[in-house]
């Protein structure tokens, strides 16, 4: 079945939330590594930072996912933030040993066409969240691009895509795919080049 595309990108809690999301879900995706959202500063900026048109959070329904949600609240402006939620069902996922403590299933666990549905509920309240995938312009930066520029695949690739991340007002640290999936958030494959262009001749 075809994925539900995105053109804003969607916060989780986890690695496999995301996992399990990027099944129903044609969209940049990404986490607060749980509650490292609360002792991260570069975490923060760069959920603030690609809220700049809009984000979606969806978190799991029990208590901890409450709190995660509500530290995302405090981040980014009310009208940026779209709130997706699951249904509390009863259970465990697979990889776990035991339940949660309030015996419910997470993000990760909730069925894929639970999760079809809640997404296509959201749309229907907010049709201006389906868009190109994630990417909020049609001509996508590549790694291709990156590779062209010196940003991955040589010596010295992490420094330079530190310079680009922190002229485009993202976190440095970034690793290549996190990079890409930011810039194509928040700038056309123009302006990266044009930026690329601008810092290279001064710092690469």
């Amino acid at each position: 079945m075809e994925k539900i595309k995105l053109c804003v990108p969607v916060i989780v809690e986890g690695k496999y939330d995301r996992i399990a999301l990027s099944a129903v879900a044609d969209a940049c995706i990404i986490t607060t590594d749980g509650f490292g959202i609360f002792r991260s500063n570069e975490r923060q900026a760069l959920i603030r930072r690609m809220s700049e048109h809009g984000i979606v959070v969806l978190c799991d329904s029990d208590g901890a996912g409450s709190v995660i949600r509500s530290r995302i609240s405090s981040i980014v402006p009310p009208e940026r933030l779209y709130q997706l939620y699951v249904p509390r069902i009863p259970g465990r996922e697979r990889r776990k040993r035991h339940s949660s403590r309030e015996g419910i299933l997470g993000v990760e666990g909730v069925p894929t066409d639970v999760l079809r549905e809640s997404l296509q509920r959201l749309i229907s309240v907010h049709p201006e969240l389906e868009g190109n995938g994630g990417c909020r312009f049609g001509n996508r930066i590549s790694k291709m691009d990156f590779f062209n520029y010196g940003l991955s695949g040589t010596d010295g690739a992490s420094r330079r895509r530190d310079i680009i991340a922190d002229a485009a007002g993202l976190p440095t640290g970034m690793s290549q795919n996190a990079l890409i999936a930011a810039l194509n958030m928040i700038i056309t494959r123009d302006e990266f080049i044009d930026l690329c262009d601008e810092v290279a001749s001064d710092e690469f």
